[in-house]
């Protein structure tokens, strides 16, 4: 690997899913992210076609391309990337949850709580279940980090409800 080459979260999202799927198309990736992390990660799309080809440069992947039809890139990690992985996953991190909540910022700049509440309640609360259903039909057939992170997102999705409740019902000290 480069010295020059910089890792940022999407890269190691990218090795990731790779280290998970074996070999990979870009498009692969969106469809990937889009029915799991992105639950919890947001990242552009674009992003996870620009950076397999920015792995493959600095040796963390290599590349398979059609021959032809869509001549797509295949990408599935080298020596190199699973090392970068590897290492990555045994540091420990202090960074904290960024909260962006759209809902949050209206009431921030004075949006009714109220008002905010009886909409952001109920689709808190269809979250849960979605989370619910996708743990029911994976748990004892996932990596156990998977149904952990999906149990981080339904304990989050209860705190909003609890938040969200207190506000519909008036107490602004929620």
């Amino acid at each position: 690997m480069s010295s020059e080459t910089r890792l940022t979260p999407t890269s190691y999202i990218v090795l990731g899913l790779l280290d998970a799927a074996g070999e990979a198309t870009p498009y692969d990736l969106k469809l990937t992210v889009g029915l799991s992390l992105g639950n919890f990660w947001s990242l552009p799309h674009a992003q996870l076609y620009a950076e397999p080809e920015r792995l493959a440069a600095a040796g963390l992947l290599s590349e398979r391309r059609e021959s032809g039809g869509r001549r797509r890139r295949y990408y599935k990690l080298t020596a190199t990337g699973k090392r970068a992985l590897r290492e990555w996953l045994t540091e420990p991190t202090e960074e904290l949850t960024e909260l962006r909540d759209l809902s949050i910022l209206k009431v921030f700049f004075g949006a009714d709580p109220k008002a905010m509440a009886a909409v952001q309640l109920p689709a808190r609360e269809r979250k849960i279940v979605d989370y619910e259903e996708i743990v029911a039909r994976i748990d004892g057939h996932a990596p156990p980090g998977i149904v952990l992170a999906l149990q981080a997102g339904i304990a989050h999705e209860r705190e909003w409800v609890r938040f969200w409740s207190r506000l519909l019902a008036g107490e602004e000290d929620a």
